[in-house]
């Protein structure tokens, strides 16, 4: 309880920290992006002069040099070798060594560069992201699914496509809470690495890209205006597309076991479900529905004012509210049925809270490439496809999908940052080609997410939870290298061919 109590507070200091040291600015209009090419309209005049606001705005965000992306490289590498080599010493003090990486580059940010919109947009970022999976992983935990039935690939692969569209429903972090815990139970006699692997591909990431719900990229897009629906008129191709494939690969792979015979044999199976702690499901309905409660779909919502953005808190509480009582009022035997224990949440929170104040030079770096006149020129839905996945497999994919959104709009003269032209640019006949490249970013922010354990948020969850109960995960480079490579990349190849090219 100590050590939980010590984790909250080093969380929320960080955040207080950044924040505090952010002077009082007034409400500006925000843009990521920087006009290239002017479009013909009625409105040229007032656009150009908006224009020229934002450019002047962006000139007070200094960049960071190259450099400063080192710490973000030295904890990815730390995530990658501690486990494999200094076992030890890393799980003891990975929270030490993440929270100094962010330290040091908050710090440089705010008192070398003088720039308070990075850090300040990387706290609020984190307080979302970790209120969320917070409060899915605790509600989540109060509830157990017992599914009777003798484990088969057949009954995996359809408990992994149930997994996929649920993701639509209740999110991919939902997904994975909720289901992650029945799926490894089904498959205790025979459980192996590769269950959890697919279950991050199919579940944690590609299940979640036919609606805004489904992946924080895809929210963050219908939040800039992006309509609700576009998702899944223009993903669903792909995600049935990519679902088959992963299916029948998983269907091979699951034949080949044949551990847990003899102890399958002699257990008797009532092919029943039964479910624990259902109480709980209306925890997870409340933050589900506080989703929606922000101030950017709700102008009566209050929020946060920085730089002409809104930033939710009002949502938060309430999230971290059902943290709390969802956890006090869930069942003792229910928690021990599920082993449940906060050390995954907590390692998330910690490696996340590195991951968010480090990798803010590389965003800024990726941002200002694809915006400048070099990197508009290369645009196309190919590249948007590429840049967007593979960055988003070691960045954070929503970031990354807000950067390669900006940089496609500007490179066509439009705005990011106003929802009428994001609108206009998700249903076409305004910008070249711009359904295609917003689909090539929509697919790859979402299907990239799995290349590897950072790639999104639940994939590091799922880890921690499966290794938790005793499942032997493969490293950082083992899961890119064993799985990644051999069975996403050529799927991702695939995708890339047959709905983007």
């Amino acid at each position: 309880m100590r050590t939980s109590k010590f984790s909250i507070s080093v969380i929320f200091l960080i955040l207080f920290f950044t924040v505090l040291f952010v002077p009082n600015t007034t409400i500006a209009s925000e843009n990521n992006s920087k006009a290239a090419v002017e479009v013909q309209s009625q409105d040229h005049d007032e656009q150009e002069n908006h224009s020229e606001n934002v450019e002047n705005e962006e000139g007070e965000h200094h960049s960071a040099p190259a450099w400063t992306v080192i710490p973000f490289v030295l904890l990815l590498l730390m995530i990658a070798t501690g486990p494999l080599f200094y076992e030890h010493f890393w799980h003891k003090n990975y929270p030490k060594i993440a929270v100094l990486l962010a330290v040091l580059v908050v710090s440089y940010y705010l008192f070398i560069l003088h720039n308070y919109h990075s850090p300040v947009h990387a706290a609020f970022e984190y307080f979302q992201f970790i209120s969320l999976l917070a409060s899915l992983y605790i509600a989540s935990g109060g509830i157990v699914i017992k599914v009777n039935k003798k484990s088969t690939p057949i009954v995996n692969i359809v408990m992994l496509l149930i997994g996929a569209v649920v993701a639509n429903l209740i999110g991919t972090t939902g997904a994975s809470m909720l289901l992650v815990r029945p799926f490894i139970r089904l498959n205790k006699n025979r459980i192996k690495a590769y269950h959890i692997i697919f279950f991050i591909f199919m579940v944690s990431n590609i299940g979640g890209s036919l609606t805004p719900i489904g992946d924080p990229p895809l929210f963050l897009g219908f939040l800039k205006g992006v309509p609700f629906f576009w998702t899944l008129e223009h993903n669903w191709p792909a995600w049935v597309f990519a679902l088959s494939i992963l299916a029948i690969a998983f269907y091979f792979l699951d034949k080949r076991n044949k551990s847990g015979q003899d102890e399958d044999e002699v257990e008797v199976f009532d092919n029943k479900i039964t479910i624990n702690g259902k109480r709980n499901f209306i925890w997870l309905a409340v933050i589900i529905v506080s989703v929606f409660i922000d101030p950017n779909v709700f102008s009566w919502v209050p929020g946060i004012t920085y730089e002409g953005q809104e930033f939710s808190y009002i949502r938060e509480v309430i999230m971290l509210s059902v943290t709390y009582l969802s956890y006090k009022f869930a069942k003792d035997k229910v928690h021990d049925l599920n082993e449940f224990s906060f050390e995954p949440i907590r390692e998330v929170a910690f490696i996340f809270i590195g991951i968010f104040g480090t990798m803010m030079p590389a965003l800024d770096l990726v941002g200002n490439f694809a915006k400048s006149e070099a990197g508009a020129s290369l645009i196309t839905h190919n590249t948007l496809y590429w840049g967007t996945g593979l960055l988003s497999g070691f960045l954070d994919n929503a970031p990354t999908y807000l950067n390669f959104l900006a940089a496609a709009m500007a490179s066509q003269g439009g705005s990011i940052s106003v929802l009428a032209e994001v609108t206009q640019f998700a249903n076409g006949g305004v910008y070249y080609d711009s359904v295609m490249d917003l689909t090539a970013i929509s697919i790859a922010a979402v299907f990239f997410g799995a290349m590897t354990y950072i790639g999104n948020g639940p994939n590091f969850m799922v880890k921690s939870i499966a290794e938790q109960v005793g499942i032997k995960m493969p490293s950082f480079f083992g899961y890119i290298i064993r799985y990644s490579i051999p069975f996403l990349l050529p799927l991702l190849l695939l995708v890339w061919l047959l709905f983007i090219r």
